[in-house]
């Protein structure tokens, strides 16, 4: 029994198995860029979705490199206004519209101005 033992290897070592055989899943590489310049690679399967941005490990935004719909532009971290959020939601005449409806409730008297 003790001849046939593999003499030198522990637990946990490294296996005796080639890849000689083996076929790996198709992949490609993606190259991202920082404002700050830091390039990463990053390996994808051929059948992922590759992202347009990925976080640097300086912790700034990076873009795919050539894509110049991303590359240089900055994330602005400005708040929208009250205006610009109702905009998004509500086209202007139905904001008049309901203005208008609120300026009779308030004239009847049914709602309070509030102060």
């Amino acid at each position: 029994m003790a001849d046939s033992s593999f003499k030198g290897l522990a637990i946990g070592g490294k296996s005796l198995e080639t890849d000689e055989s083996i076929n790996f899943a198709a992949r490609y590489e993606v190259e991202y860029i920082c404002p700050n310049k830091h390039v990463t690679i990053l390996p994808f399967s051929a059948e992922a979705e590759v992202p347009p941005i990925w976080e640097c490990y300086c912790g700034k935004m990076a873009y795919v490199k050539g894509n110049t719909n991303y590359e240089g532009k900055k994330k602005h971290n400005r708040s929208k206004s009250h205006w610009e959020m109702l905009i998004d939601r509500r086209s202007e005449e139905e904001l008049k519209e309901t203005l208008n409806e609120r300026l009779k409730l308030l004239e009847s008297g049914k709602i309070h101005r509030g102060l």
